[in-house]
């Protein structure tokens, strides 16, 4: 079994989640609207995909704060052609992101993550994984609180 291997932990405070909610469960829906923010200049960070569900779907996405009103204004424009049903946005996000080998053959690292947002009394609101990071969504106003909750739950602040 691989050791684990925390090399670091990362957050990031200006980013903002972008929702769109009921857009068509078809091919190319995703092309067409991360096309249309592409050819605008809009970076995106993290895209999470909801299961399907009668037909529907829905996608969420992380921007950069500076970028929301502009995304917004886009997406509502081309809402219909878009397929899209629902947006919802929030800002004021941060993203917390532990970095490191050895976190897909080693059973419970993420459960360590959670725990330490559990124990510190902080939310997430979306989480993202690969095979050597995990990154979780959080309200803005906690970061420094998980970031010094990750540290001590990792034993990496000794």
């Amino acid at each position: 079994m691989e050791k684990i291997s925390i090399s670091g932990v990362t957050a990031d405070k200006n980013i903002a989640c972008i929702s769109v909610i009921g857009i068509e469960d078809k091919p190319g829906a995703a092309f067409r609207i991360f096309s249309m923010l592409a050819r605008h200049n809009i970076n995106i960070d993290i895209i999470l995909q909801s299961v399907g569900r009668e037909g529907t779907k829905d996608i969420s996405f992380t921007i950069a704060q500076d970028d929301v009103s502009k995304a917004l204004k886009l997406l509502e424009e081309r809402k219909e052609n878009l397929t899209i049903k629902e947006m919802k946005h929030k800002e004021d996000v941060a993203k917390i992101s532990i970095v490191g080998a050895g976190m897909m053959t080693n059973p419970g690292i993420a459960v360590k993550m959670f725990e330490s947002f559990y124990n510190s009394g902080i939310n997430i609101n979306m989480i993202s994984t690969s095979e050597i990071r995990i990154t979780v969504f959080i309200d803005e106003k906690d970061t420094d609180k998980a970031l010094l909750a990750v540290h001590d739950g990792f034993g990496l602040a000794e």
